[in-house]
């Protein structure tokens, strides 16, 4: 047999190799699904053309018109998308302009700290930038399991697993714990995250009214059906409002009913109890007792990603089974190195926390005195100024940058209409004056926008209409 024919034999029996293995793949892993989409051949009608649906034409996208030309109308210019131009705590840089900052998450003043920047740089040195590889695969580091034990021990439980994002965290491992036989009950102000973890589960969702134990009962008590798995979501601090978890009640009703109960400590780590350690030491109450506790890596502890934390079986089965910690990249070690050193100084620095404390009492206690509307906050991390209308809120924050204060508002869709507002966000390294200073000029310019009644009111509705129509 001449060279040129035993290659092509050689390349005939790969490509049969190839087929064989292709054929088993395809048998194993989509036999369920040949089946599904012969049943729906069968079922459906002759394919009809259809045209095809344009971005333009979304909704969403008139919606995002709709706030752009009124604001336009009004000139008002857009407050997002500001670019920084330092490391933001309580101040920060924006278009060459020092400013006093409560739009960002560096609640004990951790990102530049020189221990934190010093573990970085290190990590940086060692292993470069990422982890390269999901962990499961190849992108497993040193780092990644000593963030994971300092947080355990943080926790006072047996584990925990660390994923990329906090919007992760509440995804995949909702929808890695719950399943279509399943039921969540969760605060009907549940952050996000966990609304799409719970809608990728398939499970079943039912809502109870905001930190109402009552009525979170009421619902436990009038479930029906024969569910595999209850699940209630609650957060430590409400990342919209500032209030606090009731969680004493809660963990009464979870002795009575029997429910998994998971606490999103997201704005509550390093804010609550008296060293920081959060929600269960704010209460007093024993953390094994809470199932999963859930939080992320890019507030207090200046880096970015998330955490569960709990039972060495849960962490066994979020790293086994959780689509996104599996078929995920691996947290960069630079970021597990950096929130590492965020919690030495966490336990090492207790005072911050009280500082932060601090701050955030005499924050609201100024604001109520200067008649403004903080809604539900009990002053910790995070307190609301509440404007109500969409269009004033982002004109307050406006006004209040040009004066020095940087403060973003919070407007439609994210809060119903009418419940529009500015979000504070306080840490540990705001001082008196910027406090005092900032309330009561958040106080004078909200007086002089009311008294104008400017807002939605003075928008030409038709006009606006007619410039949608004519798009």
């Amino acid at each position: 047999m001449s060279k040129n024919e035993e290659g092509r034999a050689v390349s005939k029996m790969t490509n049969s190799v190839k087929q064989s293995l292709l054929d088993r793949m395809r048998n194993t892993h989509q036999s369920s699904e040949r089946n599904r989409m012969a049943r729906t051949e069968r079922e459906v009608a002759p394919p009809v053309r259809r045209k095809q649906t344009r971005f333009e034409d979304l909704p969403e996208y008139k919606q995002v018109l709709t706030q752009k030309f009124a604001s336009e109308q009004l000139g008002i210019a857009n407050p997002f998308y500001r670019a920084h131009q330092t490391a933001a705590g309580a101040t920060t840089v924006i278009d060459g302009r020092k400013l006093i900052n409560f739009a960002s998450y560096d609640y004990l003043g951790l990102n530049r700290h020189p221990h934190v920047l010093a573990q970085a740089h290190d990590t940086i040195n060692a292993f470069g930038i990422s982890a390269s590889a999901s962990r499961l695969v190849a992108g497993e580091r040193p780092a990644h399991a000593e963030l994971e034990e300092r947080i355990a021990a943080f926790y006072g439980v047996e584990s925990s697993v660390c994923f990329v994002s906090g919007y992760l965290t509440n995804v995949a491992a909702i929808s890695c714990l719950m399943g279509p036989k399943d039921l969540v009950v969760h605060d009907e102000f549940i952050h996000n995250s966990a609304l799409a973890g719970i809608k990728l589960s398939g499970a079943t969702r039912r809502l109870f009214k905001h930190n109402d134990a009552n009525d979170l009962e009421h619902v436990l008590r009038t479930v029906s059906g024969d569910y595999r798995r209850i699940l209630v979501i609650v957060e430590g601090i409400y990342s919209m409002d500032g209030d606090v978890a009731n969680l004493p009640a809660i963990m009464k009703l979870k002795a009575e009913y029997g429910f998994w109960l998971m606490v999103d400590e997201a704005h509550s780590l390093g804010i609550l109890g008296k060293r920081g350690r959060g929600t269960f030491e704010h209460f007093g109450i024993d953390p094994t007792q809470v199932d999963i506790w859930m939080g992320t890596l890019s507030k207090t502890t200046s880096s970015c990603g998330g955490y569960i934390a709990g039972s060495a079986a849960l962490a066994a089965v979020l790293k086994a089974s959780a689509g996104g910690f599996v078929y995920s990249v691996g947290l960069a070690p630079v970021l597990a190195a950096s929130a590492t050193a965020s919690f030495d100084i966490l336990e090492q620095e207790p005072e911050r926390s009280a500082a932060l404390k601090r701050n955030g009492s005499l924050f609201l206690k100024l604001a109520q005195e200067a008649g403004l509307d903080i809604g539900l906050s009990a002053g910790f991390s995070v307190v609301p100024v509440l404007v109500g209308d969409s269009l004033r809120a982002v004109q307050l924050s406006n006004d209040l940058m040009e004066a020095g204060i940087n403060a973003l508002p919070i407007i439609h869709p994210a809060v119903p209409e009418g419940m529009a507002r500015l979000r504070f966000f306080i840490t540990s390294e705001h001082t008196e004056e910027q406090i005092r200073h900032t309330v009561t000029l958040t106080a004078e310019k909200l007086k002089e926008l009311t008294e104008r009644n400017f807002g939605l009111a003075s928008v030409d509705i038709q006009q606006m209409m007619n410039m949608l129509s004519a798009r």
